[in-house]
């Protein structure tokens, strides 16, 4: 539920705040009080684009600041928004309600925030889609395309529908990448074919060489040592000479000398001397170690002067495979593996294309077969939603009304790359099935039934989409709708009907509605008055406030053509508020 919206900068807006109440709240007001921009403020919270032509004059930005309850929406929707929350990282506010905030700057620049966190805009509208639906002028001249005919359809019957369209699509998906597959093949076959012929001669070449893992660099390491052998023998082996001695008994090597050394400081009885006997004992230690590994040094030398020939050959083949197909050995066999891969599904053989043409015929006849499902379940809900919004017709005083969903096979085109054969015919498999939906009006016993786009008028458009709402309502119980003018093109004692069905509506949900018409703001359970004033600066300002009971009296009298300042339009205005009232209450016993 929306319990507060504060609007600032926002159209002729400077700063207002309006609170919203459980059941239904008219908001009313002189035209061009203000009372769109609260509409506009709406759709701001739930996502739409921002328009920086929106900010009011003088102003760096608008803001539009929305706190919404989840007490009264179902555990799925309230599950939903805790999902949101975690994963955005927004909180609850100490009343454990959430604040929803849009700002949008005179440069165009918009900003979302959702629990205390900046969001993107998209997460917004994720959130109110559950708690908040906006319904405009502009909503009645979408409910004529054949689109959101069929979303409301579904809707109406989402529990027998919802489970076969996701398994349809599930299908559906299979098929389509199989179809598309199997056309890949058919119509690249030659592009394939030499592809695959490219890869293997790669392949080829590789493995013909067969390098190993790091093998280039160890390479280039053994022959930078091997270029240069001769001078790395004289300085490891005149190095060992050093240490250990060599074969001329003249020689004096570092070991006999630290021995000699050891061996007089030992043969004392001074103290000091006796404690550097066992550092000259680590030292030659040591000594003996570097002795050893110059030993083994000089005898992993190579001593065949053709080895570095080998070896240069072998890096000739490496860098031949590096120049065409990566910069190092290890990136050639990762590109070896990467094509080994590729190849294997490169398979342009009769026997594959037998195999994904029997996978096109299976994955076809299972989607066919929910499709089948799918709008026998369409057109049961279509009898059922039909024969319901014309009862509500009825009411509306459109008593002879009818209003006929017919669902309808969508044929496939001649170059229709989604046509999916069901029962013989070929059908257009679109991802929300292969039917096509439309409203159908017939406006009076015995009149042609017509699509809505042809047959009714714009009052009658307005009744028609309040009628589905309350319909659709039913098993939606908890989520706030907004109507703005619904009620544009009608009066009398059809608008008198349009109070009594949003106020049913506002039974089970909050329902908030922009009106010109008294007859429906006598219906409300909170009545909000959008005023505007002559502001020093900055232009014209509107606010938002809420009427008193004798306010009310005065406010619809104003609506009845103006008559607030005389004794006859209040008594009109206190009759029509009794007789609501009257209306309401027996609707309710």
């Amino acid at each position: 539920m929306l319990s507060e919206i504060r609007i600032d900068g926002l159209g002729v807006i400077a700063e207002a705040t309006a609170s919203f109440s459980e059941g239904l709240t008219v908001l009313t007001g002189e035209t061009g009080a203000g009372k769109t921009m609260v509409v506009t403020s709406l759709h701001l919270l739930s996502g739409a684009r921002a328009d920086a032509g929106r900010v009011r004059v003088g102003a760096d930005r608008a803001v539009v600041e929305g706190r919404f309850t989840t007490d009264h929406v179902t555990d799925q929707v309230r599950g939903d928004v805790e999902q949101l929350l975690e994963s955005t990282g927004g909180r609850r506010d100490e009343d454990d309600s959430i604040i929803a905030l849009r700002t949008v700057g005179s440069d165009g620049r918009s900003r979302a925030h959702l629990g205390g966190r900046s969001v993107p805009a998209g997460v917004l509208s994720e959130f109110t889609g559950s708690l908040l639906t906006v319904h405009g002028q502009n909503d009645q001249l979408r409910l004529q395309r054949s689109d959101q005919q069929l979303a409301a359809l579904d809707r109406f019957a989402a529990d027998a529908i919802g489970p076969l369209l996701e398994t349809y699509r599930t299908r559906r998906s299979q098929w389509v990448a199989a179809v598309t597959e199997l056309r890949e093949r058919t119509e690249k076959a030659r592009e394939l074919a030499r592809e695959a012929d490219q890869l293997t001669f790669a392949l080829n070449e590789i493995d013909a060489v067969a390098p190993a893992p790091h093998e280039d660099t160890d390479i280039a390491a053994t022959v930078r040592r091997l270029s240069d052998l001769d001078s790395l023998r004289d300085a490891a082996s005149a190095a060992h000479t050093a240490l250990t001695g060599g074969d001329d008994p003249g020689d004096v090597s570092v070991m006999a000398l630290l021995g000699e050394a050891r061996d007089r400081l030992a043969s004392t009885d001074d103290a000091i001397l006796s404690a550097v006997g066992p550092r000259l004992a680590e030292a030659i230690a040591v000594v003996t170690d570097v002795g050893a590994e110059l030993t083994s040094y000089l005898e992993d030398l190579p001593a065949d002067p053709e080895s570095l020939d080998t070896l240069l050959s072998r890096q000739a083949e490496l860098k031949s495979l590096t120049r065409k197909y990566a910069a190092d050995v290890d990136g050639v066999l990762a590109w070896a593996e990467d094509a080994r891969t590729r190849l294997t599904g490169l398979d342009v053989s009769a026997d594959a294309v037998a195999a994904l043409t029997e996978r096109v015929s299976t994955t076809g006849a299972a989607t066919a077969e929910v499709a089948r499902k799918l709008s026998a379940a369409r057109v049961k809900a279509a009898a059922k939603l039909s024969k319901a919004v014309s009862a509500e017709l009825a009411g509306l005083a459109m008593g002879k009304a009818k209003l006929d969903v017919e669902v309808r096979p969508r044929a496939a085109g001649a170059d229709d790359r989604s046509a999916l054969s069901v029962d013989g015919t070929a059908l257009h498999a679109g991802s929300t099935g292969t039917d096509e939906i439309e409203f159908r009006l017939s406006a009076h016993s015995g009149a042609q039934s017509l699509p809505l786009n042809k047959s009714a008028s714009g009052g009658e458009l307005s009744r028609v989409m309040l009628a589905l709402e309350v319909v659709l309502a039913r098993s939606d119980a908890g989520a706030t709708m907004v109507f703005d003018e619904v009620d544009a093109g009608v009066g009398g004692r059809a608008a008198v009907e349009i109070g009594k069905r949003l106020a049913r509506l506002a039974r089970t949900h909050q329902v908030i509605v922009v009106t010109h018409l008294p007859q429906v703001a006598a219906f409300a359970d909170t009545h909000l008055v959008v005023n505007k004033t002559d502001g020093k600066r900055g232009g014209p300002n509107s606010g938002v406030r809420t009427l008193t009971d004798s306010e009310r009296v005065v406010e619809l009298a104003r609506m009845l053509a103006g008559l607030d300042d005389t004794e006859t339009g209040r008594a009109h205005a206190e009759e029509l508020l009794r007789t609501a009232t009257a209306e309401r209450e027996s609707a309710t016993a």
